[in-house]
Formats: structure tokens, C-alpha cells, sequence
């Protein structure tokens, strides 16, 4: 995954765990890189969660911390890939319910994925795509139907191959040109 696809999902994506799915979701290889994905759980994977958001969108990306950390990151499930000795690789929220509302239409079925980041040193090992199904798991035991993103256009390529499809006009968040994309669960 380039820093070129790096989600920031309408400004935000980070925050509570919810119940299902705690534990390793998904384990992964690449380029002898072993590492896991997983619900984030507790105050330490939350703070690796913001700890990668802050290297890929304030730092590498420049967007503003008050525009990154929307407030909305209580209420989110976020997930968490790791290295095997617990380095943190990349992170993604969803946002589902109230929550989510203006970012879906207002359709309670639909979650919002957001904040997806992956760390300059992990990209292209399939960590983006293995947060991206573990986030798309966390929306399917939550009973959702579709998932909703708010892709940085270009990224655009990185979410078709997962099955996404953009749909309405390009728009700009933190200044960035974005589009809106829905894959069906």
C-alpha cells in the first residue's frame, strides 16, 4: 500500500472496540514480515492506532491534528495490524450507526470505513487489504449490509481491486481530492 492510499474516510477513523472480534483476525505474511490483525483492544492499541494515523496524515500528509482527531473515535471500532514483536503496521476505523449517518445517507445498515493508514516502512505487503477485510468482518457482525469509505482519489485503483465502486462527484477533505466508494457485504 502507497501513501497514496492511505483513507483518511471523510476526516477520521479511530475509537472504541465494540464486543465482537477482539483477538487476531486475520494472520499475515509478506516479505518476511510476519503480522497480525486484529480488533483493537484497550488503551495501548488505541494509542498505536493514533501513533500511525499521526506518522501517515499529520506528518507524512499534513493534515491537522483538530481535523484528524474528529471526535468520533469513542464511538468507532478500530482495527490494528502488528508486526510479530507488536511494532504497529497500519490502522482503521468503522464507524456504524448514528455515528455514521452523514457519511452514509443515513442508512443504518451501511458502516462508514475511515482513518485507514499503513506505516511508510509496511506498504505493499498487503497490510491495507487485510485491515480493510478485518474492518468489512467487524461491519458484518455488527449486521450491516455495505460499507461506505471516503477514498483519497488516488486511491481509488487500491479499494476497486477489494470490490469498492465510487460513486457521486470528486470532493476535497483537509484539502485533498476524495471520492465516495460503497461495496456491498
Amino acid at each position: 500500500m502507497s501513501a497514496a492510499t492511505a483513507d483518511r474516510g471523510g476526516s477520521g477513523v479511530a475509537a472504541g472496540t465494540g464486543a465482537a472480534g477482539t483477538g487476531p483476525v486475520q494472520q499475515t505474511s509478506g516479505a518476511g514480515l510476519g503480522h497480525a490483525v486484529r480488533v483493537a483492544v484497550g488503551p495501548a492499541d488505541l494509542a498505536a492506532c493514533f501513533a500511525v494515523r499521526k506518522e501517515v496524515f499529520v506528518v507524512e500528509q499534513g493534515v491537522a491534528e483538530d481535523l484528524e482527531y474528529d471526535g468520533r473515535d469513542g464511538d468507532a471500532v478500530h482495527v490494528l495490524a502488528v508486526r510479530a514483536d507488536g511494532q504497529p503496521l497500519g490502522t482503521g476505523r468503522l464507524l456504524y450507526g448514528p455515528g455514521a449517518a452523514d457519511r452514509t445517507g443515513g442508512d443504518p445498515a451501511v458502516g462508514s470505513l475511515g482513518r485507514l493508514a499503513v506505516t511508510a516502512a509496511a506498504r505493499g505487503l498487503g497490510i491495507g487489504a487485510a485491515l480493510v477485510r478485518a474492518i468489512e468482518e467487524a461491519a458484518r457482525g455488527r449486521g450491516l449490509a455495505a460499507v461506505d469509505l471516503h477514498a483519497q482519489s488516488h486511491a481509488l485503483g487500491f479499494y476497486e481491486r477489494l470490490g469498492y465502486v465510487a460513486y457521486g462527484p470528486e470532493f476535497l477533505d483537509a484539502d485533498m481530492p476524495h471520492r465516495a466508494m460503497r461495496r456491498e457485504l
